[in-house]
């Protein structure tokens, strides 16, 4: 039986060994996680954040769950963005190394309350059926080996009603815009990763799996086959990224 193949950056790799190769880059990176992603956005993901928090529909009470939740940018973000609701957030990333620097930041922030880390795959999240309001991956999804499972995950863990919230590299819809990206993409992230943070190999690991990820249309469809409704998606900054938003029915 020939083994389900995905990509791995521009390589193609049995499905089974992509996430542990994921989690022993994430595991090299977890410390100098901000700064790759500081050079790779020039800065700019920490406002696409803050905009991406800006956007969420959350109210009082409501569980929110962070996929891939790293260095806790999103869940401490949300917890100091909306004091007043009482929120309980569950941060899940696939690499232990992660969740201990987010939870040393979150403590170090003073974050305790209703504030949990938990080590998961999102393919098979360890979340109850039907329990979160809110699911938010930002900038995680395309590092998932089977991205179609884990939206059918996602979907299995929302309440019915509740919201996915996925911002995602994704592809510049000006001709010109894509071929400057790629340049600076591929030509200076690399060697930046080299000398910068001491890994270059794991920049051109994120440059080319940003290439690999489903384009707009692509991944809206990929949401509407995993049972999401009312999906849309917003191109930001000319489609360097873009947000995609379903609802569970």
């Amino acid at each position: 039986m020939t083994s389900k193949l995905t990509d791995f950056g521009f390589d193609e790799i049995p499905l089974k060994d992509k996430t542990k190769k994921v989690q022993e880059l994430f595991s090299r990176v977890s410390s100098r996680y901000d700064l790759m992603n500081d050079l790779m956005s020039l800065g700019a993901h920490r406002l696409w954040k803050k905009m991406f928090i800006r956007q969420l529909p959350l109210k009082r009470g409501d569980t929110v769950l962070d996929v891939a939740g790293g260095t806790g940018d999103i869940a401490i973000g949300i917890k100091n963005a909306y004091p007043h609701l009482n929120l309980n957030v569950i941060v899940c990333d696939l690499t232990p190394s992660m969740v201990e620097e987010g939870r040393d930041r979150a403590i170090n922030k003073g974050q305790l309350s209703k504030l949990h880390w938990t080590c998961g795959n999102g393919e098979t999240l360890p979340i109850s059926d039907n329990s979160v309001d809110l699911y938010t991956i930002a900038f995680g999804l395309r590092n998932v080996a089977d991205k179609e499972q884990a939206l059918k995950e996602a979907n299995r863990v929302i309440k019915p009603g509740g919201s996915f919230f996925c911002l995602e590299f994704s592809h510049p819809v000006l001709p010109f815009l894509s071929k400057a990206y790629d340049a600076y993409s591929f030509n200076v992230l690399p060697i930046l990763g080299k000398y910068v943070a001491n890994d270059q190999d794991a920049y051109q690991y994120l440059v080319e799996s940003i290439r690999q990820f489903p384009d707009q249309e692509a991944f809206l469809y990929k949401m509407k086959t995993a049972g999401f409704s009312e999906t849309r998606y917003e191109n930001w900054w000319s489609g360097i990224i873009a947000l995609h938003v379903g609802k569970k029915k």
